[in-house]
């Protein structure tokens, strides 16, 4: 070389300096410690008195084995009340079957237990003595008899120290990890027995690759917007703290089931570029008492690591219904330690800066006022059923991965699905394409999608269920019924069609299509009432008996004449007063929040709306009686009718003033009717509650 350097290298290089070592320092790793214990034990066990001399008995030794002169020696135990017998080397042999074959050349061979009456030394002495004083040669003849003292210290050590040894080995092993478990490491991750008090949250970060958006949330832009102006805020945060402004500590999500709560805390979690914790409030619960407050403690812990991050509780209602007064005849009080752990973490001494709290419940009014209250929830954000454009979006939002016909109007699906909630518009999106592969279809189009909303609302058809020429026309002239009496009261809901294809447990039902109203009047409700009275009062019209099959509409009307008195104030006898309980403090209490007098005034009042509807239901029955009987005879010969045989009967329907097909963006009331039929249900069996109110 002579020193010369290569020649693609320069020559004024300076030296490079040694790379640091970023290899990561590895430990002492604890299995060698296992592994020697472990080899120590074994070589214990497998060389310590590898051979333990056979227990024998001081008769034998006496009787055979010395007058043999089979035996060497004897050693006298003193400490253990044992005397061990040493064979001599020759004689080994005839001792094979219960030494071995193999037999150890060194003793003891034999023991056996001593006694003070054997008298052992006196009995060898006398046998030496015996032997010296014959002719016989006395060489190796000689019984040797010693005594001796032993101390076995390692069983005596092993016998004090197992006991400690086993204790600290679970200590280690257990009590170790479940220490670190609760810092966040250990193997034993959610599942162990240790880590029962752990947060099972889910954690969700910005590398999460399956995200949610608001571009996959169709519909509800009201609530889009508030949890919009929550994920600004984390991004952000210096546009609103230069104005003074706070970010709010909670929302609450509230509407009916199935309307996207969920959803949209997914979709909060994928625009946010913060962790986001998912838990459901069933997880806080457990058999275990102290439990869910640990849990409680535990998710707000990580929280605060985490922060600026998002927390989202589903179905707080599981932990967070309201705490009764009376806690002997209340639910368990883990639950009330659980609720008041949270409200500690969420507006207590502590400082929870940087941690949101979202939370949805479709049971609003049974949450403790204090976790409602500003400073924990600030914001209480609805989620109502979907309007008739809000449902257009969302069909567009499942119809993506269907294979539609060309043409296919979305528009149609959604005015024949009003009252559908997201979760029933992608149920009836799945029903469809299951139904058009099960007619070996390939396109989906419309007449897959009307069958799909009957599968769902009234059940699959029993076409194979018998029923009788005289139960069928009892039907037919029921169904034609409620069609007739709807069709002429202005202020029911329109009909859509007729059938009396049993379905599910009806045996027939009427589909009707709802107004989108947000508030129901009186004669809106006693119209509704009479035309569900119309299947009796027709069955009565026309055989002059009535049969169970009206439970259901019954069941419906008694609860709804009901609500008209004791909740609404549409009584004139019982004025403006309502006892409907939006608390749930009622929920308890042994005694109803009216007097005996009221409920008699009460229920008189129910049977006066329900008879006064039943002859309006039989006035206009006989009013048409003719277009009654002919719709009857159509639908027992046709099983379906539809709108278009009602007007061609019937002539155009009657509508009330002031209605017609356009909906206001405004909320839905909070009890929104379904296009459901009025299901005729079959008879019950006895033994089933059949309680109206």
């Amino acid at each position: 070389m002579n020193g010369t350097l290569p020649p693609n290298k320069p020559q004024n290089q300076p030296p490079r300096p040694p790379r640091p070592n970023t290899s990561p320092k590895k430990g002492f790793n604890v299995t060698w410690i296992y592994l020697l214990l472990g080899a120590v034990f074994l070589y214990v066990w497998f060389n310590y008195n590898d051979f333990e001399p056979v227990k024998t008995e001081w008769q034998e030794v006496k009787e055979q084995m010395l007058p043999k002169n089979d035996v060497e020696r004897l050693t006298i135990i003193t400490n253990q009340e044992k005397v061990e017998v040493y064979i001599r080397k020759e004689k080994l042999e005839k001792y094979a079957d219960r030494l071995g074959n193999t037999p150890p050349q060194t003793g003891p061979h034999f023991f056996f237990i001593n006694q003070t009456e054997f008298g052992v030394y006196k009995t060898v002495e006398a046998l030496n003595e015996e032997r010296a004083a014959s002719e016989l040669p006395t060489v190796g003849q000689i019984v040797k008899i010693e005594t001796d003292t032993r101390h076995n210290y390692f069983a005596r050590a092993m016998e004090w120290l197992m006991f400690p040894l086993i204790l600290v080995f679970i200590w280690f092993i257990f009590f170790r990890r479940m220490t670190r478990n609760m810092g966040g490491g250990g193997s034993f991750g959610g599942g162990g027995i240790f880590s029962v008090g752990r947060s099972k949250a889910q954690l969700f970060d910005k590398d999460n690759k399956n995200k949610i958006t608001f571009k996959d949330v169709a519909g509800l832009e009201e609530a889009k917007v508030e949890v919009m102006e929550i994920v600004d805020f984390l991004k952000n945060p210096q546009k609103y703290t230069n104005l003074g402004g706070k970010i709010p500590k909670g929302a609450l999500l509230v509407g009916p089931p199935g309307t996207g709560k969920t959803l949209l805390a997914k979709a909060v979690a994928g625009e946010a570029d913060v962790p986001f914790f998912s838990m459901s409030g069933s997880d806080f619960v457990e058999m275990f008492v102290g439990v869910g407050a640990s849990r409680v403690r535990d998710l707000f812990r990580q929280a605060k690591e985490k922060a600026p991050c998002i927390v989202f509780i589903d179905e707080i209602d599981a932990v967070g219904r309201a705490r009764s007064r009376n806690n002997g005849f209340t639910a368990n009080d883990e639950r009330e330690n659980t609720l008041n752990q949270l409200l500690t973490e969420m507006d207590g001494f502590g400082s929870n800066s940087g941690v949101i709290i979202l939370a949805a419940t479709n049971r609003a009014d049974v949450l403790d006022g204090a976790l409602m209250r500003a400073g924990r929830f600030d914001r209480q954000i609805h989620v109502d059923l979907p309007e008739l454009k809000e449902r257009i979006e969302i069909f567009k939002v499942h119809l993506r991965g269907l294979k539609l016909v060309t043409g296919f109007d979305v528009d149609f699906l959604a005015k024949q699905t009003p009252g559908f909630s997201g979760a029933d518009i992608a149920n009836v999106c799945n029903e469809a394409a299951l139904i058009a592969a099960r007619k070996n279809k390939r396109d989906v189009d419309k007449q897959d999608f009307l069958d799909a909303i009957d599968r769902i609302i009234g059940g699959l058809e029993r076409k194979s269920k018998i029923i009788s020429a005289g139960e069928k026309r009892t039907i037919a002239f029921h169904e034609a019924g409620h069609a007739t009496v709807s069709w002429w009261l202005e202020h029911a809901n329109p009909l859509l069609k007729v059938t009396i294809i049993p379905r599910g447990r009806a045996l027939g039902a009427a589909w009707y299509l709802p107004e989108e109203r947000q508030i129901t009047t009186t004669e809106q409700l006693l119209d509704e009432m009479a035309a569900t009275l119309g299947g009796r009062a027709a069955e009565e019209f026309i055989f002059n008996k009535v049969s169970t099959g009206a439970i259901n509409d019954l069941e419906k009307i008694t609860k709804q004449a009901y609500a008209m008195v004791a909740y609404f104030g549409m009584s004139d006898k019982i004025g403006n007063i309502s006892y409907y309980d939006t608390s749930g403090q009622y929920e308890y209490s042994f005694k109803q929040p009216y007097s005996e007098k009221t409920a008699e005034l009460l229920d008189e009042e129910v049977k006066r709306l329900i008879d006064a509807s039943y002859k309006r239901a039989q006035s206009i029955l006989l009013e048409h009686r003719e277009g009654f009987i002919q719709l009857a005879e159509l639908l027992l010969e046709r099983e379906v009718i539809f709108t278009e045989d009602l007007e061609r009967i019937f002539g155009e329907r009657p509508t009330s003033a002031g209605s017609d097909d356009k909906t206001l963006p405004a909320g839905k009331s909070k009890k929104r009717k379904r296009a459901v039929a009025e299901n005729e249900q079959e008879t019950p069996p006895p033994d089933e509650d059949h309680t109206l109110f």
